[in-house]
């Protein structure tokens, strides 16, 4: 089999977790292709390699490059979400998907471009210190210390919770059955005094401009959200997004939000709702 087609789903998903976004990820990859056809073969000793340094320098030369559209961005930002299929089984744990997770994405957004390729080729990739230092042009002595920073930065701020994708979903069913039902302490109890819900519009829907904090303003916010948008045809569906269990909620036959949750197994204590339009076509 080519070498390019063999290493097409490491290059995706190298891309998608540096950009957080399928479109531009699929650009990365096709410009991977490009490059490799281009290239004069008899000289690559690892096709793999090559492939992923070609893709990684991609990755961050297209990352720089939206700096300025991601600074722009109206309101909060998030990762496009993608669909896993089939939904996680019931005894799946978080820490089995954390790296493609919508949260996880959404603190990567903290590192530089060089902080990003060479955290996620270390701690995700499993590519070596030499291999970054290649890809970075870089020593490995200095790669080694960025890695450290990356991981610290990504590490230091991230909450972990040993969570089943059964008991996510369960938070989820009760989550739907609240709104349903309009019980704003049925919603109390749900969600963390502590938590936080982020919500992704980017000015084309709906959406908070700021995270909003706190269980009693997610539950008024929910059954308001409940109040003012509901439509005769509108659905919930328990799903799989990003390899762990989310939720879609659908007008019909259109997508209008995905959400993903942080759970502990009592408590919601973040809430990740995707409603930007262009995010979910």
């Amino acid at each position: 089999m080519d070498p390019f087609e063999t290493s097409r789903a490491r290059l995706f998903g190298l891309a998608y977790r540096m950009l957080g976004s399928r479109a531009d990820a699929e650009d990365i990859v096709q410009e991977a292709y490009l490059r490799w056809h281009q290239a004069d073969h008899s000289s690559i000793e690892n096709p793999e390699a090559w492939l992923v340094t070609a893709a990684t320098r991609l990755s961050i030369d297209r990352l720089r490059r939206l700096k300025t559209e991601r600074e722009a961005y109206i309101g909060q930002w998030l990762p496009e979400p993608i669909a896993v299929t089939p939904v996680p089984p019931p005894d799946h744990h978080l820490e089995l998907s954390e790296d493609l997770s919508v949260a996880f994405l959404t603190l990567l957004e903290r590192l530089a471009p060089d902080e990003r390729a060479a955290f996620l080729l270390h701690d995700v990739f499993d590519v070596g210190y030499g291999g970054i230092a290649a890809v970075l042009d870089r020593t490995e002595a200095a790669c080694r210390q960025v890695v450290h920073r990356a991981r610290e930065r990504v590490r230091g701020d991230r909450k972990r919770f040993a969570a089943s994708e059964s008991a996510k979903a369960d938070m989820l069913q009760r989550f739907m059955t609240a709104i349903d039902a309009r019980d704003e302490a049925a919603l109390l109890q749900l969600f963390a005094p502590d938590a936080v819900w982020t919500a992704d519009g980017g000015g084309k829907a709906a959406a908070g401009l700021n995270p909003i904090f706190g269980a009693d303003r997610i539950a008024r916010l929910s059954i308001g959200l409940r109040e003012k948008f509901w439509s005769n045809d509108r659905t919930m569906k328990i799903a799989a997004v990003n390899g762990e269990t989310g939720l879609c909620i659908y007008d019909g036959d259109r997508l209008t939000a995905v959400m993903t949750i942080a759970t502990d197994g009592d408590r919601i204590h973040a809430v990740y709702a995707v409603v930007n339009p262009d995010k979910l076509h």
